[in-house]
């Protein structure tokens, strides 16, 4: 009964919709003697490049028996355009406070030797 069973990858999007990505029919061969017991099989699905940043959303696995349906707990991704720049205003800060300096302290340093004549 459950040695046939279907495999289906799917995500969800931020806005709740849900896209099929792939799926696959399983038919499980019991060797003799493991019948009644619990067994695992792992299976893998590797998910190619993401095409753009739409992509962000929650990963889903779900296999499926005849009368049972169990769905993994979702990976969620975050795709991004051009990757993780931090933003770091350090030298413009830096640029800004020496131009500001330097363009006050020659109308200071005229004030102060036209008051010294």
């Amino acid at each position: 009964k459950y040695t046939k069973f279907s495999i289906f990858y799917y995500w969800i999007n931020s806005l709740g919709q849900k896209t099929s990505i792939y799926s696959r029919l399983e038919n499980v061969v019991i060797p003799s003697g493991e019948e009644n017991k619990t067994a695992t099989i792992s299976y893998d699905h590797r998910i190619m490049p993401l095409e753009n940043t739409s992509s962000t959303g929650t990963y889903y696995c779900k296999v499926k028996w005849n009368d049972i349906q169990k769905t993994g707990k979702g990976v969620f991704v975050l795709a991004r355009g051009t990757g993780y720049i931090e933003t770091s205003y350090g030298w413009e800060m830096l640029v800004t406070l020496t131009s500001l300096l330097a363009a006050l302290s020659i109308p200071a340093t005229a004030l102060l030797l036209w008051k010294r004549k």
